[in-house]
């Protein structure tokens, strides 16, 4: 069963075509999951995110932690037959 921790995580991440074009932001900010997880990947410290963005939570670098591995789970690689 899916915890209520995460569910409420989850709602976090919100998603409107007149804010970012429509990218998975963080609570309606101006601030894309995309943003957050390229951040990490080139070695920013959460605390240091937290310091630039002084709007963000540590529980919204969870959400966006979380919303990426919900997203990845769906996703089917199928192998190619190229000969």
């Amino acid at each position: 069963m899916y915890k209520q921790q995460n569910v409420d995580l989850l709602k976090r991440i919100t998603v409107d075509p007149a804010v970012m074009v429509g990218k998975p932001t963080i609570r309606g900010l101006r601030i894309t999951v995309e943003q957050i997880l390229k951040a990490l990947a080139g070695g920013v410290t959460v605390d240091e995110l937290l310091e630039d963005y002084p709007e963000l939570e540590r529980e919204d670098i969870q959400a966006v932690l979380l919303y990426a591995s919900e997203r990845i789970s769906e996703e089917q690689v199928f192998a190619l037959n190229t000969g």
